[in-house]
């Protein structure tokens, strides 16, 4: 899909035809829209397509007529009904007379200057268009890492009550969207460095500012995933052990009990071997029945007072 946007006073309004210092933002552009825009603006293909490929690292490339910056932004992925956090690129590309943005999918990031929710946006102040993006990047990642935290709090919640599979599978599906957070941040990093000291991508007085402001958002979105990366797995571990450790008690409950339960079931096998009744014990008389049954019920609630005392119950 090709989209085509303008800011007229201070406006964003989305046109059809491709005029100078115009967006033109592709979100899941078909092989003949890359071709289309690849020869209207002397541009490479592979550059518009490299956004498409989930696994391509964050970058900038400097060409004669063009300039490519290619960053990782956050994304929500449904499964199995539930929301779960993911990276995928964005590639933004800087012409002389327009700038093109190219993703997989829709994005808030881009979805902001879209609907003109973003302060000072001007579609022909391409370089403060592209520190406003990154920008806006580095404030969705932190939004996003709240929401995760907030969403590791329930369930820690729900594992203090019901200490089920479902749960840690649900935090390590977490701890995964922290890991991708915090890889994609540090290629980010990497890129606003390059960013900063690329001379060949200008960048006004004013720019400078924003531009600090936005390694600023990176720098802090990267602690907040670290910490938060930290606490999960601190988490993680303390209910992995705490599980482990209900079993280990519940499994020497059961041993108790299979040991107290074992003397009955000795002494009936005594009594029921094959053998001369005469040499039993309490077999000739009328309750013999009943004070073995006794005997048995005294010897396992000594048994199980020992084990009482020794906490074995």
């Amino acid at each position: 899909m090709i989209q085509i946007f303008k800011t007229e006073e201070g406006i964003v309004h989305q046109t059809d035809e491709i005029e100078l210092n115009s967006w033109i933002a592709l979100t899941d552009p078909t092989a003949a829209e890359i071709l289309e825009i690849a020869d209207h603006f002397r541009l490479d293909p592979d550059h518009l397509r490299a956004p498409l490929d989930e696994e391509e690292r964050s970058r900038i490339e400097i060409e004669e007529d063009y300039s490519l910056v290619l960053v990782d932004i956050p994304s929500i992925e449904e499964r199995s009904g539930k929301d779960w956090y993911v990276t995928i690129p964005l590639g933004i590309i800087m012409t002389d007379t327009n700038i093109i943005t190219v993703c997989l999918e829709e994005t808030p990031v881009l979805n902001a200057f879209m609907d003109g929710r973003v302060r000072d946006f001007h579609t022909y102040m391409k370089t403060r268009f592209i520190l406003q993006v990154l920008y806006k990047n580095a404030s969705l990642y932190l939004q996003y890492l709240r929401i995760i935290e907030k969403k590791s709090e329930v369930i820690e919640k729900k594992l203090h009550k019901s200490q089920k599979n479902q749960e840690l599978i649900e935090l390590l599906e977490l701890e995964k969207s922290l890991l991708y957070f915090t890889t994609s941040l540090r290629s980010n990093e990497v890129v606003l460095e390059k960013l900063m000291r690329s001379e060949k991508i200008k960048k006004y007085s004013e720019d400078e500012e924003l531009l600090e402001d936005v390694i600023i958002e990176n720098k802090q979105a990267i602690e907040m995933a670290n910490i938060y990366s930290g606490i999960l797995g601190g988490t993680m571990d303390t209910f992995a052990s705490v599980i482990s450790n209900n079993q280990n008690l519940v499994m020497k409950f059961l041993t108790t009990v299979t040991i107290v339960m074992s003397i009955p079931t000795m002494i009936s096998s005594f009594y029921g071997m094959n053998v001369n009744i005469a040499g039993m014990p309490f077999a000739q008389n009328r309750y013999g029945f009943l004070i073995i049954i006794g005997i048995s019920v005294l010897i396992c609630l000594l048994i199980a007072w020992i084990f009482s005392k020794k906490d074995l119950f």
